[in-house]
């Protein structure tokens, strides 16, 4: 087992990944970005069907960059950590299979950025969520200028980002950035509860929805359109889609094989 990220196999094929240092809130330091990304990148030949990204302890999920090891660093140095970031961040965003973070304490900077690039965002009420950045007289650099504004709007997101608005999880569940809010101790049995809903379903169907969403959005309503056809003639030919019909006529649950 890792020490800076632990992981643990979930029912329903899955994942939770805890970030573990939580005597630091979490911080994100170099190691444990290069560990990061190098499993997640090792994710993408797995048969997954879905993960769960939380932290260690009751007070964060991510505290976003150490910024003890960030001031030891010369400018080099910093440009480096922001590659790594932003392409760990980007490799787990474009994972196949859904990624949730169930959002257990405070998320601020890298931390929000790192449950942005995450497909669904659940959190305890207790959480409190920021890009703070501008207050430390630098901007988000790992994809949360680009991922927030995508996903509440960009006048909302330009007014939390310039005013480094620090906000709780029932305020981000009102702008549309959190999907639900639990009390601390209905968080994780709730993530893995939506996992295990998820992952009953069709993988090869919930990655190709995902990958419709995803790519979609990028695109004219008539361009994705088209994505979305492309997409669906990926499954036509499965044996998950003959399973799914046939347990509808024969009035059973389907058991998908990923095939």
């Amino acid at each position: 087992m890792s020490f800076l990220i632990q992981q643990e196999i979930i029912e329903g094929n899955g994942l939770l990944l805890t970030i573990n240092r939580p005597e630091v809130y979490n911080a994100l330091c170099y190691p444990l970005l290069t560990e990061l990304k190098e499993l997640v990148f090792q994710l993408y030949h797995s048969n997954l069907r879905i993960m769960i990204i939380t932290g260690a302890g009751t007070k964060a999920f991510c505290s976003g960059a150490d910024l003890k090891e960030r001031d030891s660093m010369n400018d080099d140095q910093v440009l480096q950590f922001i590659d790594t970031i932003r392409d760990t961040f980007q490799l787990i965003a474009n994972l196949p299979f859904p990624v949730i973070a169930a959002i257990n304490g405070v998320a601020f900077g890298g931390g929000l950025e790192l449950a942005l690039a995450c497909d669904l965002r659940l959190a305890s009420e207790q959480a409190m969520l920021g890009l703070t950045e501008v207050a430390l007289g630098i901007i988000p650099g790992a994809g949360g200028t680009q991922r927030l504004a995508r996903i509440i709007g960009p006048a909302r997101a330009k007014e939390l980002i310039f005013t480094a608005a620090r906000f709780t999880a029932r305020e981000g569940e009102k702008i549309g950035l959190i999907n639900h809010v639990y009390k601390p101790e209905d968080l994780l049995p709730n993530a893995l509860g939506l996992a295990e809903r998820i992952a009953q379903h069709g993988p090869l169907a919930v990655r190709q929805a995902k990958t419709a969403i995803n790519r979609g959005l990028n695109m004219s309503l008539d361009d994705a359109l088209y994505w979305e056809t492309s997409c669906y003639r990926q499954l036509i030919n499965t044996a998950d889609r003959r399973e799914g019909l046939t347990a509808f006529k024969e009035k059973r649950l389907p058991q998908f094989q990923g095939k």
